[in-house]
């Protein structure tokens, strides 16, 4: 059994009036005004569709904002020496860890606001977890008194997992301890290191990979070194020639030799001393770095404008364009009848001899006749109103009923 449901009713898109209204007396003056209306709505449609187009192309191409990245060190200390009773004997819990010297590192930090913003303008910003890619803990102690490792590190998981604002770092021990906290940090876009030689040449020690293929193309065009003839090879000067190894270059290679000259960036190393014999410091330790994030306000403003348009009045105009097809067609099937009504009033016998040869052509097309001037049909028998009501006539209309129905369905 077909389970298919009724096929959906197609919609009707059609807006031109009839060629006879346009022309008309009576109407010529709605007619005109509906047609600049019609003609105002497609360029309104055709500028909106173009500049959807450039907003979405500049979203690809926002440029990232540098922010400040504000890091936090702290520690505290427990089971020490001095923070023991001075009466009776430690009570130490191997298991739990409970009265054995140890001290934990805080690593903490967050995304700092823009000051003078509105409240109403903040967006979420990013956890620490999601700005390190890789970060490394050195602990500077005697490896002898501390054989559990005096290396930490985390790398970013590769599955998701809940950001976090910091790390905590647990170490048993009652020596003071020098750390190194190395950082590597997750920009976006991606930010790289530029060859020294390179550097040197375009005036840029950090930046991403478009940002240097386009600096290397100013500094190709400001240098005239684009061919006369093929404006799509590169002859290099000296400098160049010295980086790359080649006479010519071809456009299309200089994102490949660029990546030659790109190293990861320097990670952030921040020092930082604990001291376990003495209390910890009231507050953290503080710095302050520098980050490139993505602009999340301009992005948002901008996709706002694409995609967070309100559905209740894109419904509206939608009901509305269908309530004027609608209407548009009322008037074609109108006109198309005024016309027929008028030929018959002007010309009655010349109207029914056309018009009965225009219905043998399309009863021969119903039957499967084909065209055939009569030879199929006899001009007699479409003369007499009996032969409209044979048995024929109800297979005809079945078969012509259902060919429109195929039409609409397809």
């Amino acid at each position: 059994m077909d389970a298919r449901g009724p096929p959906k009713r197609r919609k009707l898109t059609d807006k031109e009036l009839p060629n006879s209204l346009k022309h008309h007396e009576s109407f010529a003056g709605e007619a005109q005004m509906y047609q600049e209306l019609l003609d105002m709505e497609r360029k309104l449609d055709w500028t909106m569709s173009r500049k959807k187009v450039e907003i979405e192309d500049a979203l690809a191409r926002v440029q990232p904002v540098p922010r400040m990245l504000r890091i936090f060190l702290s520690h505290t200390v427990s089971g020490q020496v001095w923070q023991q009773p001075e009466t009776g004997d430690p009570n130490h819990n191997f298991d739990t860890g409970q009265g054995i010297p140890a001290w934990q590192l805080k690593i903490e930090g967050r995304v700092l606001e823009l000051p003078g913003q509105r409240p109403k303008d903040r967006l979420p910003l990013p956890k620490f977890s999601q700005l390190v890619k890789r970060m490394v803990v050195e602990i500077d102690r005697n490896p002898g008194a501390y054989p559990d490792g005096n290396v930490a590190e985390w790398p970013r998981a590769q599955t998701q997992t809940p950001p976090m604002d910091g790390f905590t770092l647990r170490k048993t021990g009652d020596a003071p301890a020098r750390i190194r906290i190395i950082l590597y940090l997750s920009h976006q876009p991606s930010q790289y290191k530029l060859h020294p030689e390179l550097a040197n040449l375009l005036c840029l020690k950090e930046d991403s990979r478009i940002n240097v293929i386009n600096a290397l193309w100013n500094y190709i065009k400001i240098n005239g070194l684009q061919d006369k003839v093929d404006r799509k090879t590169v002859r290099t000067n000296d400098e160049l020639r010295a980086l790359f190894g080649a006479e010519t270059v071809h456009f299309t290679q200089l994102p490949e030799i660029v990546n030659r000259f790109l190293m990861p960036p320097d990670p952030i190393v921040l020092p930082y001393m604990i001291n376990p014999a003495t209390a910890p410091p009231e507050r953290p330790f503080a710095w302050d770095v520098e980050v490139k994030l993505e602009d999340l306000s301009l992005k948002h403003r901008m996709k706002s404008v694409t995609l967070d348009a309100n559905q209740a009045t894109l419904k509206t105009l939608g009901d509305v364009d269908e309530e004027i097809a609608v209407h548009i067609q009322s008037l074609h099937n109108s006109a198309n009848k005024s016309t027929f009504l008028r030929s018959f009033a002007q010309e009655p016998a010349e109207f029914i001899q056309t018009w009965l040869a225009s219905q043998s052509r399309d009863l021969e097309t119903v039957l499967g006749s084909g065209i055939s001037d009569g030879a199929t049909i006899r001009l007699e028998d479409l003369k007499r109103s009996e032969f409209f009501k044979l048995p024929w006539v109800e297979e005809a209309v079945a078969i012509q009923h259902g060919f429109e129905l195929s039409q609409k369905n397809s």
